[in-house]
């Protein structure tokens, strides 16, 4: 089972919402976040991209264990609270493209948040070996949009972009991610409604 690093409760990074200005057209964006539900497909899609991209792609639930970026675990729901400061000290002036569940917590160009059915997400983190309690949670909070939500409050709702990986190849993911960065993408939310699922 791979364990998913949790947020923290940071007053910086909660009430001083970022705000970006890049939207669809000609420029590449120099930072650019994947985020979404543990599960909806980041890491598969943005591994795509090695050598078809010269940007920098980076892993960061894999620099918050590498460099010990915690502060405590949450046992209930056996993963690491992220010191989200840390993290952002950590990178400093990051160029590229940030993948995880927690990057819309960053400043970035532009924002990609990949979404996943409900159904098929559970079936997907069960796949991996996470609990039942914890897929059905996870499950829930897709269908909520919470992820969607926290992103588009913390930033330019014109530099978010919604990309449904339910049912497709982690290539074709890939190229919708290489086109928001260079522009080629309109924005959108609120066109996906998993919201069906909370009443199964």
């Amino acid at each position: 089972m791979t364990e998913e690093p949790a947020t923290t409760t940071d007053p910086a990074m909660t009430d001083d919402p970022t705000t970006t200005d890049s939207t669809a057209g000609d420029e590449v964006a120099e930072t650019l976040v994947v985020t979404g539900t543990p599960g909806t497909g980041k890491t598969t899609a943005t591994e795509q991209l090695t050598g078809d991209t010269d940007a920098e792609i980076i892993h960061l639930n894999d620099v918050i264990r590498e460099f010990d970026l915690y502060g405590e675990r949450d046992a209930e729901r056996d993963s690491l609270v992220t010191d989200l400061e840390a993290v952002k000290e950590h990178l400093g002036e990051w160029r590229g493209i940030v993948e995880s569940h927690l990057a819309h917590h960053l400043e970035a160009d532009r924002v990609v948040v990949l979404r996943c059915e409900p159904n098929e997400l559970e079936r997907r983190l069960r796949d991996r070996g996470d609990t039942a309690a914890k897929a059905r949670e996870n499950a829930e909070s897709e269908a909520l949009d919470v992820v969607l939500s926290e992103a588009v409050d913390q930033h330019n709702p014109e530099a978010v972009y919604e990309i449904d990986t339910t049912d497709r190849e982690p290539s074709a993911v890939a190229a919708e991610i290489a086109a928001v960065r260079h522009g080629d993408r309109e924005p959108g939310v609120g066109e996906i409604d998993f919201t069906g699922y909370l009443v199964e």
